[in-house]
């Protein structure tokens, strides 16, 4: 099957290693990638900021760019929750190809839960919210986390509640956005996992950056807890 690969801008500009993790689980699989180089943003920022005109430009530019593909693939619930969800309003007409997070992807439309992955660690993971609330994908991950060789999959406590990233939220209401992510980190260590994992950089970034300041004020453990996306976990071999 040929896969067109949406990168997201946070993976392409901070998170590359998501993408190739994206590209070689997909080409494990007999998937044949390819990415279109005129793709930019889904516009999701500028519709949460007020700039639906823009986003809609983006919307646009996207279903230009992937016009002839057979399927959209993409590492990121929120953009893709963005476009599927959203997209209508800011763009009306904007012919927006079949699009999937990675996990829906590999388990409605390939049909897979084992990936052939090995990840001999004890993993913990967040749903995140665009993935859960809009997109619905349910258990897709944990599915897959399930049949990755030598991962001991942890529950996390209050796994539904907000990290606290929320995009613009995280600037416009640091200290509420800072105190979720502190409630969450705190969940998080609890497990005694040593990865965090969640399929939205986004995310992982703004838990990261928790985790990164308590490591720095000696608040937290010897061994430090760390992040990392969902895809990197199944392209690990």
């Amino acid at each position: 099957m040929r896969v067109s690969l949406f990168i997201t801008c946070l993976a392409d500009t901070l998170f590359p290693d998501v993408g190739r993790a994206t590209v070689a689980v997909l080409e494990r699989l007999g998937c044949t990638v390819d990415f279109p180089e005129a793709q930019t943003c889904c516009g999701q920022m500028h519709m949460n900021t007020g700039y639906p005109a823009i986003a809609g430009d983006l919307v646009r530019g996207f279903a230009q760019t992937f016009a002839d593909a057979e399927a959209v693939v993409m590492p990121s619930g929120s953009c893709a929750a963005m476009l599927r969800h959203h997209a209508h309003n800011v763009a009306p007409g904007a012919a927006v190809p079949p699009l999937y997070e990675l996990s829906e992807f590999l388990v409605d439309v390939l049909g897979v839960t084992d990936v052939g992955a090995r990840f001999p660690h004890t993993v913990t993971y967040h749903p995140t919210c665009h993935s859960s609330r809009l997109l619905g994908v349910g258990d897709r991950p944990y599915r897959l986390l399930q049949h990755v060789e030598g991962l001991n999959l942890v529950e996390l406590p209050a796994a539904e509640q907000c990290c606290g990233f929320g995009g613009t939220f995280a600037i416009k209401n640091a200290d509420t956005s800072g105190a979720m992510g502190v409630d969450k980190i705190r969940s998080a260590r609890s497990t005694g996992a040593d990865y965090l994992c969640a399929s939205d950089a986004s995310c992982l970034m703004h838990m990261k950056g928790v985790i990164d300041k308590e490591d720095r004020g000696h608040r937290s453990p010897a061994r430090s807890l760390r992040t990392v996306h969902l895809a990197e976990i199944l392209a690990s071999r």
